[in-house]
C-alpha cells in the first residue's frame, strides 16, 4: 500500500507525460529517463509558460497524403491539453525542447500570426485552397482564451472569404460561433471535433487537460444547429482501450448532429513511444502487455509504421476489424453520405475591385 501511495503522490496530475525524454537534436541533455537511476530527483508540476516566437511564415503546405488537408496554420506550438499520444509532440524538439513535459508546459505563441496570414492571402499565387487550423496543435487550447489569436484568424478569413477547416477538442470554440456561422452561410468553413472515447475516466487520464466528451458533444450539437457543417474524428483509437467504443461513439455523434466521421489508429513515432509506454504502465499496468502488443500488431510488429497509406490506419487483423466496424456503423448512422465541399470562388482581397475567380 505504501508503494502504491508513493506512486500516486509522484504522479503529475493534469499532465499526460510524466517526464522529458531526450531531445535527439541536442548533444547534451539532463533528463529523467528512469526513476530508479536518480535518487534525489524532484519533479515539479510547474505552471505553463508562454514563449513568444517570430515566424517567417504561418501557412504550411502539407505534403502527407494521409491527413486530408492541403495547407495548415498553427497559431501555437506545444499544447497544454497534454494528450499522451499526440503526434505533434515530436515537432517540439525542433524548437530545442523535449516532446514530453516541455510540450505541455512551454507553449510557443505566434502573436504575429494574423499579420502573416494577411500577407499570405495577398500573394498573387494564392488560389484560395482550404486552410486547416490545428493541423498540428489545437488552435483552441487553453492559451487561446488569453491570446485570442484563432479568433483574429477567423475574422481575417471572413474578410477575405477564405475557406477554412478546424479541428479541436476544446469547447472554447463555442465562443466563436458567431464568426463560424457567418463563414458557414457562405460555405466557407467546416468543423471537426476530436472524440476518441466517451469514457470519462479514460479521457481524464489520456487527455488530462481537454474538455469532457459531454462538452465535445455539446460542440457538435450547438454548431450543427447553427448551420455549421460538423464532423468528428474518432482519433486515435487505441486497441484494447477504446476501439470497442466505435459503435457507440458513431451512433452518439450522429444523434447530436454530426454528418461526417473519420478515424485513425494510434501510432507511437519518435519520442511518443516512450511517453505513451510510460503512461500506459502507470495507468493501466494490468492491461499493458495486451494493449502494447495490439498496437504492435497494427504496425507490423512495431508501435509505428511511417509508410504513407499505412501509418494512420495500420494493417493486420486488428486494424481490419476496426476498419470494418467503423465503416459498418457509419453506414448504419448515415455518416459520410455527402462530402463537405467548401467554396473557394468567393475569395477576394478586401478593397480590391474584382474577385480572382
Amino acid at each position: 500500500m505504501a508503494a502504491e501511495q508513493e506512486k500516486e503522490d509522484n504522479y503529475l496530475k493534469g499532465r499526460g507525460s510524466q517526464f522529458n525524454p531526450h531531445n535527439h537534436f541536442l548533444k547534451n541533455d539532463y533528463v529523467k529517463e528512469h526513476v530508479e537511476g536518480i535518487d534525489d530527483w524532484e519533479t515539479e508540476n510547474s505552471k505553463t509558460t508562454f514563449i513568444f516566437g517570430q515566424s517567417k511564415s504561418i501557412v504550411n503546405k502539407v505534403e502527407s497524403p494521409d491527413v486530408g488537408m492541403a495547407y495548415s496554420l498553427n497559431p501555437y506550438q506545444g499544447c497544454e491539453h497534454g494528450c499522451t499520444y499526440c503526434y505533434a509532440r515530436n515537432a517540439h524538439e525542433y524548437w530545442g525542447f523535449s516532446a514530453g513535459l516541455d510540450f505541455e508546459r512551454k507553449i510557443i505563441v505566434k502573436k504575429d500570426a494574423p499579420e502573416l496570414f494577411r500577407k499570405f492571402l495577398e500573394k498573387k499565387s494564392w488560389n484560395a485552397e482550404i486552410i486547416s487550423l490545428s493541423g498540428n496543435t489545437d488552435c483552441y487550447q487553453p492559451a487561446e482564451r488569453k491570446f485570442r489569436i484563432t479568433r483574429q484568424l477567423l475574422e481575417i478569413a471572413l474578410a477575405y472569404k477564405q475557406p477554412v477547416g478546424l479541428i479541436t477538442k476544446n469547447a472554447l470554440i463555442l465562443r466563436d460561433k458567431d464568426i463560424l456561422q457567418e463563414l458557414a452561410k457562405l460555405n466557407l468553413c467546416m468543423v471537426y471535433v476530436s472524440i476518441n472515447s466517451l469514457n470519462e475516466d479514460l479521457r481524464s487520464r489520456m487527455e488530462p487537460r481537454t474538455t469532457t466528451a459531454r462538452q465535445r458533444l455539446k460542440i457538435v450539437e450547438q454548431l450543427s444547429s447553427a448551420g455549421i457543417p460538423m464532423g468528428v474524428m474518432v482519433a486515435p483509437l487505441v486497441p484494447g482501450l477504446s476501439d470497442h467504443e466505435v459503435p457507440l461513439i458513431l451512433k452518439t455523434i450522429a444523434d447530436y448532429g454530426a454528418k461526417n466521421a473519420g478515424y485513425t489508429v494510434v501510432r507511437l513515432n519518435g519520442a511518443i513511444g516512450s511517453i505513451f509506454e510510460d503512461w500506459l504502465k502507470k495507468n493501466y499496468p494490468d492491461r499493458f502487455d495486451k494493449v502494447w502488443h495490439m498496437i504492435q500488431s497494427c504496425h507490423g510488429g512495431q508501435v509505428n509504421d511511417s509508410r504513407f497509406g499505412q501509418r494512420m490506419l495500420g494493417g493486420g487483423n486488428i486494424s481490419k476489424m476496426i476498419k470494418d466496424t467503423f465503416n459498418l456503423h457509419c453506414r448504419l448512422n448515415k455518416l459520410n453520405v455527402d462530402r463537405i465541399r467548401l467554396d473557394s470562388s468567393l475569395f477576394q482581397i478586401p478593397g480590391s475591385q474584382l474577385s480572382f475567380f
